[in-house]
């Protein structure tokens, strides 16, 4: 199985950090976010990755080089060198397809490169490998709400399906299947509302995380997670 981890973002609300390194290179206990990001997903197996980059992408290319000093295959998506030429995060799934999987059925990792989490990504892995046969499209992580977004996302049914009740939020961790994209050309899109189609059609599930978990979009996240993870 393969991996996305989106890192095209300019992230405004990290300045001063983002005017010298893109965002998912911002180190949190001397580890860059996206390396903790190749580390997580090389432990559960996973060793051909896709980035996709836009702002800082030519830093991002130059530091992170092809993977190869943390035994994975790193390759690039490349949306532009601005932010404003990503493509967010659907148009970016949708660019980076033909490197991500090679058949409508095959799945594949999303992660975004500013998340920091104890999460094992093996659990995606699993979950992806039975989509198609549970004839599903997706599979998102939940965790509670964190202070900046108290209203929440969505929500689990009593099936363990994705509803719009906002109840939790989601993590920007996912698994999906190819042909869940059939069909669509990269433009700048985000992912919600569009999933919500798949949703309603009880095609996406989900589980719920209550472990480490963060969204490091502002220096006080920043600081959080130095604090959870400095000494790992």
């Amino acid at each position: 199985m393969r991996a996305l981890i989106l890192a095209a973002g300019e992230g405004r609300r990290m300045r001063p950090y983002t005017q010298i390194l893109p965002k998912p290179l911002i180190p949190v206990g001397g580890i860059p976010l996206a390396v903790r990001q190749i580390q997580a997903l090389k432990k559960a197996g996973i060793d051909d990755i896709v980035m996709n980059v836009a702002y800082g992408g030519l830093v991002a290319r130059h530091l992170l080089g092809d993977g190869s000093e943390w035994g994975v295959h790193l390759r690039y998506s490349v949306e532009g060198n601005s932010s404003e030429e990503s493509l967010e995060t659907l148009g970016g799934i949708v660019k980076a397809l033909p490197m991500l999987a090679d058949d409508d059925d095959e799945a594949f990792l999303v992660v975004a490169g500013d998340i920091l989490t104890g999460y094992d990504y093996t659990k995606l892995v699993a979950r992806g490998n039975r989509l198609a046969q549970e004839r599903l499209d997706a599979h998102l992580v939940l965790v509670p709400n964190p202070s900046y977004n108290k209203a929440g996302d969505m929500t689990l049914d009593e099936h363990g399906l994705i509803k719009r009740v906002k109840t939790y939020t989601f993590s920007s961790l996912g698994v999906y299947r190819r042909g869940l994209f059939a069909g669509l050309t990269p433009e700048r899109a985000s992912l919600f509302p569009w999933l919500w189609q798949a949703c309603e059609a009880d095609r996406v599930s989900g589980e719920i995380f209550t472990g480490d978990w963060f969204n490091v979009g502002d220096s006080r996240e920043l600081a959080n997670a130095e604090k959870r993870f400095a000494r790992n």
